[in-house]
């Protein structure tokens, strides 16, 4: 059933570049976070009855640990011959996450310039200057909190991604180092879940899985750290076909049923680990069905913009409808605006990622190429892979 990394190396069954359970899987996390965020304004009392859409902003935690997963992967080669180039990397992040941060920044700023100068009424003190400049520069989620912002209140969590890229040698380092022993990497992950979890409780008064623009990173350390982790336990298993598609069927019923039970959310977000990897493994046996198609692959591929343009499109949406009606903005939605809202989202999302994300990413990288030699980026990734799009 399950045989050493050295056979399977013999065999050829190492992860292959491409893992396209774990792209179409992202579409399902952000739409999760989506759907928490609407049922808190839709008229049904989800909570009554189920945890599911609660527990959905916990796929912020598994994008987490998807990201520590994906880059182990895409980088492993560059960092077992120590031929990872550290500016390259950081050029191929900072391209990944920051167009789409830029422009949703940019028509958040639009909005609270036109709802001033039209006389709208909403917390001005949300929208200062100072939160505007640590929300460029990612950083805001770097420190406790001082100054309450919400320009784009998802950002929080892109903060604690390029905090983890900055450091990504030093995750990288350990699991190279404890590449053979990856259930004491996982054992030490942890224990330092538990110690950070500990602090913050003590500090904060809130369990880790909830820290955003307060001191986020320290959110994401761990969980980082344990796509890592599973990663490097994932290249020394292979399952026989059957037994991956078992394992993936049973991580995923595991989550959702832990979702709808109202579990810990820190059981949930641990129980959000094997799904990663079931779906990576699923890779290894070629089966991945539907999952490997061009619609939900490019669910995923927009899933990162669909996570960024909800939360401005709500609150606009919010705003213009109230001041149409003369009514207060925290009004609850209506059913048919909340499909409406959904769409709009969607569609924005995808015209987002294919007419400027993914352009201007591809456009940063051709220039990055100025400064790298492209066959020394070549070589820094595994054979026949793409840069991880997480």
């Amino acid at each position: 059933m399950v045989r050493r990394e050295s056979e399977a190396r013999e065999a050829g069954d190492m992860f292959p570049a491409d893992l396209p359970g774990l792209t179409s899987v992202r579409f399902l996390l952000a739409l999760g976070v989506v759907l928490f965020h609407y049922q808190l304004q839709w008229p049904w009392d989800a909570m009554s009855s189920t945890g599911f859409f609660d527990r959905a902003r916990l796929g912020v935690d598994a994008f987490f640990i998807l990201s520590g997963f994906v880059l182990t992967h895409a980088y492993r080669d560059a960092i077992a011959g120590n031929r990872m180039n550290y500016g390259r990397f950081l050029i191929a992040r900072f391209a990944r996450i920051y167009p789409a941060h830029l422009a949703v920044l940019a028509f958040v700023l639009v909005m609270v310039t036109t709802a001033s100068l039209v006389g709208a009424e909403f917390d001005r003190n949300l929208y200062n200057p100072a939160g505007l400049v640590t929300t460029l520069l990612l950083v805001h989620a770097w420190l406790p909190e001082v100054v309450k912002a919400e320009w784009n209140g998802p950002s929080w969590s892109l903060s604690a991604e390029w905090f983890a890229y900055l450091t990504f040698p030093a995750f990288a380092w350990a699991g190279l180092k404890l590449r053979r022993r990856p259930i004491v990497l996982l054992a030490l992950t942890a224990l330092l879940f538990l110690a950070l979890d500990q602090i913050y409780q003590a500090v904060f008064g809130r369990i880790l899985v909830h820290a955003e623009a307060n001191m986020g990173i320290l959110r994401i350390i761990p969980e980082f750290l344990y796509g890592v982790a599973l990663y490097r336990l994932g290249e020394r298993l292979l399952l026989r076909r059957q037994a991956a598609v078992l394992f993936a069927w049973a991580a995923a019923i595991l989550l959702v049923a832990l979702m709808h039970l109202k579990a810990d959310d820190r059981w949930v977000v641990a129980a959000a680990g094997p799904l990663v990897l079931a779906l990576a493994m699923l890779s290894k046996v070629q089966a991945e069905g539907v999952l490997k198609a061009r619609w939900p692959r490019l669910g995923g591929e927009a899933s990162y913009a669909l996570y960024l343009v909800h939360m401005p499109i709500l609150i606009a949406w919010k705003g213009v409808w109230s001041a149409a009606q003369g009514r207060d903005s925290g009004y609850v939605l209506g059913w048919w605006e909340v499909a409406a809202l959904l769409a709009l989202s969607l569609l924005s999302a995808i015209a987002l990622h294919l007419l400027f994300e993914g352009p201007a990413r591809a456009w940063i990288r051709r220039r990055a190429d100025r400064l790298w030699p492209a066959p020394e980026a070549r070589a820094q990734m595994r054979p026949g892979s793409q840069p991880p799009d997480v």
